[in-house]
Formats: structure tokens, C-alpha cells, sequence
């Protein structure tokens, strides 16, 4: 697809008889080059990024700045208004770059290793049994999101920082804002306040009487102001949840799709670990890709980017490269698929990645092994995609056993 001049527009519509594939013309535009020159919304030239090796020079080159005073989005995003082109809101450490951003990802780092998460797994699997029972309680047919994908997350995330589930309706409502696409401006930082008001309380509340969880450690611990500690709880409460239970949604859709592979981990719980990886890259949900902005001329293959230009970083492109994968665009839940970009690379890649991998290593082969029939209650034509929302999923996933 290209703009006026032949400039490359960022591709957003897929194909909806391929509905876990990234818009093809993501792969026609990496098949021509690893990055392509791309007309943002407004007008602004910048650069497209889809190939794998590209993408990974990228993201690990500190001369390429996360900070939200230079993030530009490639697709109409009027709830962004309010936070890009401005400094980052207090603790949201994703909008920063070092020190900053260093100076608060410390804090979260030892909350967050493979070694703590996994001993969070037993938990895990307590919670992931329950919803799963009462799921079946339903009788022979539920809603596989808002039974399972969207409350299994919800309660691993509210447990460790220290949040009343019972708070999940207005913590969820206001999250699904900010993560809307066509969510307004004025929608976007009423969510956001509502959501800082929320935290704000729960961490002034913690640091007069500590509990032992993250947001407890956080605000008891002197280092971080009452602001950095309920951004900090906002952006891992509503990004912890979301990303996790899109992973879920559309992970059961896409397994659902491809029945010799749902039947390969049902019949192998062992491959749970690889079929987590396959999965991640092969749905790769955060499919709107990665802003930079480069603070000083930078060479990238062949071309220049110069300081303070655009860049899009195409996660989901890139962990389709033939070049890194071979028939990337076949499930393949053996695949050797470690060393996809699907959690990013470099300085801020996601903090909550060992959560979100235990998580799904335990739910996918508990699901199929408590529901050994089920399967799609609509055609999959009926199944509402999340084309709206900034990480990718399914609204609903209507499933039957």
C-alpha cells in the first residue's frame, strides 16, 4: 500500500479468512527490504521496520529513543493524544530512556525473574483450576474470554501488586479504554485519571500499612514518589492483564483452528514450553509495532534515519522473516521458535515476560485437558477480532464441549 510520492502507509486490515496473519502487506513491503520509508497519519515521513535482524539492531541500540516526547503512532490513535508528545506520566517507565527508565525498572526487576515466577506457578495453577471448574459449572457452553482468558491474568496481576479484584470492573473497564484504538482523547485521560486516582489511594493506603505485595514494596520503600508509585502500578495492572489475556483469547482461537495441534499439546503437556514460544511469535498480539525515534543519524541497512525521524518497529513482521524462520507462517507447536521479538529486545523488553510465559504454560494444557472436546461454538467468521484494541486478541471467543 503506499501514500502519495509511493510512500509506504502502514498497513493496519487483515485478512479476515486469515485472521491470526498480519496485514500482507507487511510481507510484500519486507520482501522489497528490511525497512521501507512509511507516511504516518498525520502526514510525517518516517520509517517502517519488518525485518528480524533490522528489528533487533533497532530496538537494542540505545541511540534509539523510547521517550514519549518523540512517539509518533502509525495508525489514527486520537486517545494518544493526551501522553505521546509529552514528557511520560510518573512511573510509566515504558515511555522513558535511561536513566529514567533504569532507575525504575530496578525496582521491578526481582519481582519479575523466571525464578520468582516460578514459584508463583503452584498459585497459578490454583487459579487457573478454579476458573476452569467454574467454567464447567456453565453447563456446555461459555464465553472462553470472559470466563477464562480475561480473569485468569486479572487475578495473577491484582495478587502480586497488592489490588482488590473486586475492583477488576473499573480497573478493566478504564484499561480497555486506554488499549482502544478509536478511544477519543478526552476518553483516554479521563480513563487515565480514573485509573491514577484508583492507584494513587491504594498506594498512599500501603505505605502506611505495607502488605507483601509489589505495590506494598514500592511505596514503603522511600525511593519512588506516591505519583511513580501508582504510574507504575497502572501501566503493570492494565498492560499485565490485557497483553496476557489476549495471548490466551486468540492462543485458544488459533489452537482451536489448527486441531492437529491442539491435539499434539493435549497429547504432550511436556511440549507446553516450546508451544508457548510458537504461539507468541506465530500471534505476535502487540500488532501495531514499537515507536523509536533515533536521537543522532543512524545507518540501517542501507539507509539513514536521521535524528528525531519516526520509526515503527513491526513486531509481528518480524517474527514472520523467512529469513529467521523457516515457513513462518505455519503453527508449528515444535518449532524451535526462541529468540522471537514478540515480548521486544534490548533495554525494554517486557518486564512482565516470565509471568505472562508461566501463566500460559500452565492454562493452555490445563484448558484442553479439562475440555478434551471443546471447540468453537460460531463459525470462526463470527468470532469478533480485536482489530480496535492496541494489543491484538478477540473480544469474545464463544466455545462449546
Amino acid at each position: 500500500m503506499t501514500g502519495g510520492g509511493g510512500v509506504p502507509v502502514h498497513p493496519t486490515a487483515r485478512d479476515h479468512s486469515r485472521p491470526f496473519d498480519p496485514p500482507p502487506e507487511l510481507a510484500a513491503l519486507r520482501a522489497r527490504g528490511p525497512v521501507s520509508r512509511l507516511r504516518y497519519p498525520d502526514g510525517t515521513i518516517g520509517w517502517l521496520v519488518t525485518g528480524y535482524e533490522a528489528a533487533r539492531r533497532v530496538l537494542a541500540d540505545p541511540r534509539f529513543s523510547a521517550r514519549s516526547e518523540l512517539k509518533r503512532v502509525p495508525v489514527v490513535r486520537p486517545g494518544t493524544d493526551p501522553f505521546y508528545g509529552s514528557p511520560a506520566l510518573p512511573g510509566w517507565l515504558v515511555d522513558m530512556d535511561a536513566p529514567h527508565h533504569t532507575r525504575l525498572r530496578k525496582h521491578l526487576m526481582g519481582w519479575f525473574t523466571a525464578r520468582r515466577t516460578r514459584a508463583l506457578a503452584p498459585r497459578v495453577e490454583q487459579i487457573v483450576g478454579e476458573r476452569l471448574e467454574a467454567m464447567a459449572a456453565l453447563g456446555g457452553r461459555a464465553d472462553l474470554v470472559e470466563r477464562f482468558a480475561l480473569p485468569v491474568p486479572s487475578l495473577v496481576i491484582c495478587e502480586l501488586l497488592g489490588v482488590p479484584y473486586g475492583e477488576r470492573s473499573s480497573f478493566q473497564r478504564n484499561s480497555a479504554t486506554l488499549f482502544r484504538i478509536d478511544a477519543t482523547a478526552a476518553e483516554a485521560a479521563a480513563a487515565m485519571a480514573e485509573l491514577d486516582e484508583f492507584l494513587t489511594g491504594l498506594a498512599r493506603h500501603r505505605r502506611r500499612a505495607p502488605g507483601e505485595d509489589l505495590l506494598s514494596a514500592l511505596a514503603a520503600g522511600g525511593d519512588l514518589s506516591l505519583a511513580e508509585v501508582a504510574g507504575v502500578g497502572a501501566l503493570l495492572l492494565s498492560a499485565g492483564h490485557e497483553t496476557t489475556a489476549g495471548s490466551l483469547g486468540l492462543g485458544t482461537f488459533a489452537l482451536l483452528s489448527h486441531p492437529g495441534e491442539a491435539t499434539r499439546l493435549a497429547d504432550d503437556p511436556s511440549l507446553a514450553g516450546n508451544a508457548v514460544e510458537e504461539l507468541l511469535r506465530y500471534l505476535t498480539i502487540f500488532h501495531f509495532g514499537v515507536p523509536r525515534s533515533p536521537l543522532e543519524d543512524v545507518s540501517l541497512e542501507g539507509h539513514t534515519l536521521r535524528a528525531g525521524e519516526s520509526v515503527t518497529v513491526s513486531l509481528s513482521a518480524a517474527n514472520r522473516d523467512p529469513a529467521r524462520f523457516t515457513g513462518p507462517d505455519r503453527l508449528d507447536l515444535a518449532r524451535p521458535a526462541s529468540g522471537h521479538l514478540a515480548f521486544g529486545h534490548g533495554a525494554h523488553q517486557c518486564i512482565g515476560q516470565h509471568l505472562a510465559r508461566t501463566e500460559m504454560r500452565i492454562a493452555f494444557p490445563a484448558l484442553f485437558a479439562r475440555f478434551p472436546g471443546l471447540k468453537l461454538a460460531v463459525p470462526p467468521s463470527e468470532v469478533p477480532l480485536g482489530e480496535d484494541m492496541g494489543f491484538y486478541g478477540v473480544h469474545r471467543l464463544p466455545v462449546a464441549w
